[in-house]
């Protein structure tokens, strides 16, 4: 039978608890439910998003685009606000439109 030391039993409860904590807090903010996109949050900036596409200066902006009928966007079709694969935990605009966007094939 191996000898173990009350520091090395120690150390890998610290572990284990802590492991288990972090699990705990991932779980918690997975399961907390997603607020729209803020304009100034750095990605937003990055990508030129806006809540009405045509508000839009972005010189990609083509008229007739947006959320709704990009490639990106997830969630129930009709819904106002919507989740987005480019910006996790966050609700786009069905309206809205941003740099990145890709017709639906």
């Amino acid at each position: 039978m191996k000898d173990v030391s009350r520091r090395r039993f120690l150390a890998a409860s610290g572990l284990a608890v802590g492991g288990v904590s972090l699990f705990s807090l991932v779980e918690q903010v997975k399961a907390a439910d997603p607020v729209k996109l803020p304009l100034d949050n750095p990605q937003a900036k990055a990508l030129a998003y806006v809540e009405k596409a045509g508000d839009s200066q972005h010189a990609n902006y083509k008229a007739g685009s947006n959320c709704a009928n990009c490639n990106f966007i997830q969630g129930a079709e009709g819904e106002a606000w919507r989740p987005c694969q480019l910006f996790p935990g966050f609700l786009v605009a069905n309206e809205g439109w941003c740099s990145a966007w890709a017709k639906k094939p």
